[in-house]
């Protein structure tokens, strides 16, 4: 297990029971076996203490912890059967994006979902998750799919924003965010969106307007990433930790502001401790609100979704001042 840094604690209990375990002369002896088992419980209690009083900086570190479950993980343990759909007719293929045909239990979905990769090759080739327009394109074209066949969407987001390169920009980034916000909200079928990590910036509204928006405990949704808005405002990524305070885009405010529907908890200890329990845990939703969307009828679900975006934010009108 790598330990964050606020998890150091946790850290030196974990190394007492390794150091036990090698200096015992009978590992199997009553005594030691008491005696792990009392730090195994020191250990979950400090584990939720520190998880139930996390700093926004602090969730920020575990949204991004290298072992957390991306896509693929989800993939492969919360669905029975996936089949891949690859490019996006017009440009090529994007890594930072997958899409494809899944099963989950009866029931058949289109699944899009941001892709970082694990190791240093695989999130150099998907840029971090951070996807190109042809990837938002593609995305698109297995949506309208679904919606020809009738088949639910499950959108999974996990990136820091969209890629901002020269080549994105020549191709129209900010142009097919724009136009998957506007298709997503008037597609014919249900539309679940979960952040399961991060969640910045258009790179996460490019496949963020659903029926039903849900994050996870330890995931963030924000307008930017903490080191860009520090970088603005304060001129330095050294103030992200002030940044992320400043955003208030942990689960807990986008619940009370009404960004998302509901929270998905997270096993003890973040989602990259136990990849099962997380997964078990997504199914779940995804089979209770599924059940919920596929009875609702057309005209009513867009009303609803469209009424949902429209109730983000608090704004006042009044009149201009007359002038002479």
């Amino acid at each position: 297990m790598d330990y964050l840094d606020f998890e150091q604690p946790i850290a030196k209990l974990a190394d007492e029971i390794d150091q036990l375990k090698a200096d015992a002369q009978n590992p199997d002896c009553p005594e030691l076996a008491d005696q792990i088992q009392s730090i195994r419980k020191q250990m979950s209690d400090q584990t939720r203490e520190l998880y139930s009083n996390l700093t926004p900086w602090e969730t920020v570190q575990v949204a991004r912890h290298k072992n957390r479950p991306h896509t693929t993980d989800y993939l492969s343990l919360v669905f029975d059967e996936f089949v891949e759909l690859h490019g996006d007719k017009l440009f090529g293929d994007d890594p930072a994006i997958r899409t494809g045909f899944a099963s989950l239990g009866d029931l058949k979905v289109m699944v899009v979902g941001h892709q970082k990769g694990r190791t240093f090759n695989d999130r150099q080739k998907t840029h971090f998750g951070c996807a190109h327009p042809e990837g938002y394109r593609k995305a698109m074209a297995k949506m309208r799919m679904a919606e020809k066949y009738r088949m639910p969407v499950i959108c999974m987001i996990d990136t820091p924003g969209a890629y901002p390169g020269i080549g994105a920009e020549e191709r129209g980034q900010a142009q097919v965010i724009a136009e998957n916000m506007y298709e997503m909200s008037r597609l014919k079928t249900p539309i679940i969106c979960v952040v399961i990590g991060e969640g910045g910036s258009g790179g996460a509204l490019g496949i963020g307007v659903g029926d039903r928006v849900a994050v996870l405990e330890n995931a963030y949704y924000s307008v930017i990433s903490p080191e860009g808005c520090a970088g603005i405002l304060w001129k330095g990524a050294e103030h992200a930790e002030k940044a992320a305070t400043a955003l208030k885009f942990t689960s807990k405010y986008l619940l009370e502001m009404g960004i998302v529907d509901d929270v998905i908890n997270e096993p003890l200890g973040g989602a990259h401790r136990d990849h099962h329990a997380m997964a078990a845990r997504m199914r779940r939703y995804f089979q209770k609100n599924l059940k919920e969307l596929v009875e609702v009828d057309t005209e009513s679900l867009l009303a609803n979704r469209y009424d949902r975006f429209r109730k983000i934010g608090v704004f006042l009108e009044q009149p201009s001042e007359q002038t002479a």
